[in-house]
């Protein structure tokens, strides 16, 4: 059988539930609701990478600034600014809210203009060839997805998306909104295209409200597809992978 190279997730508890890591290469959709850690998981991806692998990240914002990203992530000791001046952590802030504002004038909305384009998102991301990053996170497709009513138009855009983030040779995490929750929630169309899936979400367990994570597919690897409980510690999400929220 052919031997599967993997990438740690650099989450403490998941790579226990992927048989070791994710398959090198592949594109991981994290869904998410408000609040659960998806901008924590795609920051602790590229800083296991940084830290522990010598491997260089890309980071694309399709939503938060990146000023509001290094000030959120530095609460958990993780210094962005130091690793982007050694070519180490690179970022496209392609956030629909621009830097364009300073002064008495606003930031101006970009929203489905060229600056918020999927050409142009796709550029950004071909620029992984030249950085050699070898791990990439783009938070969140939401929000371009969304200027993608029609859905066979939103489909052939998500998997232009995968198709390009596969094309770099990194191994790819994006997050999307979690539109439905609960045990019985509708699966989006986004988790048939992706190579895996991991669901983050909170749900009310007895009298207490728990975040849990469950791995939906994953391809190349064998998963535990239990949902397993989570926290977000001092260090950032830790996955308690031998515990049942039942």
């Amino acid at each position: 059988m052919l031997k599967v190279e993997r990438v740690s997730s650099g989450i403490p508890g998941l790579d226990d539930m992927l048989s070791g890591g994710i398959p090198r290469g592949r594109v991981v959709l994290v869904v998410g609701g408000p609040g659960t850690g998806k901008t924590i998981l795609c920051s602790q991806f590229l800083m296991s990478g940084i830290k522990d692998h010598d491997e260089a990240g890309l980071f694309v914002t399709l939503d938060e600034s990146r000023e509001h990203i290094v000030r959120e992530m530095a609460s958990f000791g993780w210094n962005i600014p130091e690793y982007e001046k050694e070519g180490k952590w690179i970022f496209a802030d392609l956030s629909p809210i621009s830097q364009a504002g300073t002064g008495t004038k606003p930031a101006k909305q970009t929203i489905g203009k060229k600056e918020f384009s999927l050409e142009n998102v796709l550029d950004s991301i071909r620029t992984v060839s030249r950085s050699k990053a070898k791990r990439i996170a783009l938070d969140t497709v939401t929000s371009l997805a969304f200027q993608y009513p029609d859905i066979v138009q939103r489909r052939s855009v998500l998997l232009e998306f995968i198709e390009t983030l596969s094309s770099t040779g990194a191994t790819s995490i994006m997050t999307t909104e979690l539109r439905t929750s609960g045990l019985e929630r509708s699966v989006q169309l986004e988790e048939y295209l992706a190579h895996g899936v991991v669901v983050l979400q909170t749900l009310q367990v007895g009298k207490s409200i728990t975040r849990v994570l469950q791995v939906e597919k994953m391809r190349e690897t064998p998963i535990d597809t239990q949902m397993r409980p989570y926290r977000i510690t001092e260090n950032g999400i830790e996955v308690y992978s031998r515990e049942s929220i039942f």
